[in-house]
């Protein structure tokens, strides 16, 4: 875990979001409003991104208005919720985009993430990940968990690249 080797080429990072920006865990209070809980070194992580000019896309099972907040604070164009198969935005987002496999990243938590992180080259998953998406061929896993610092840690990898 920790040592990410990523190319100097990738253009655009595309997330989930819950597990990966988040720690994974909802908040329900007791009059049923769900919430989550985000760490400022990711929040930051967006901001450093988009200053260096990276794209960011977020393909997430689900809504929030987390992901609401974050995609308007820091001009997200490619935010996509609701999203049970995720491989289709994907797919989606990189023909948009014209993206070579060297010029996109993906970040996935959980099964549902699966197939997009089998599809990409460069492919990073979490330390709470299950098995079956650390046994995915080549795929990296961050030293942070997600919703403390995961995030973070890939935007600081990637700045050291463009330096």
């Amino acid at each position: 875990m920790g040592d990410l080797k990523l190319p100097d080429t990738i253009k655009m990072v595309i997330t989930d979001f819950d597990g990966v920006i988040t720690d994974n865990c909802v908040y329900i209070s007791d009059n049923g409003d769900m919430s989550r809980k985000l760490n400022f070194a990711d929040i930051m992580a967006f901001s450093i991104l988009k200053k260096n000019g990276f794209d960011i896309a977020i393909i997430s099972g689900e809504a929030n208005r987390a992901i609401e907040i974050l995609s308007k604070k820091f001009d997200i164009k490619e935010v996509h919720t609701n999203i049970r198969k995720k491989i289709d935005i994907l797919k989606m987002i990189i023909e948009k985009y014209s993206l070579t496999q060297d010029e996109y990243l993906y970040i996935g938590d959980d099964i549902n993430d699966k197939e997009s992180l089998e599809y990409a080259k460069h492919k990073l998953t979490l330390p709470h990940a299950p098995k079956l998406l650390k046994e995915i061929p080549n795929i990296q896993i961050l030293e942070n968990e997600g919703g403390n610092g995961g995030f973070r840690e890939v935007a600081d990898c990637l700045i050291g690249l463009k330096k």
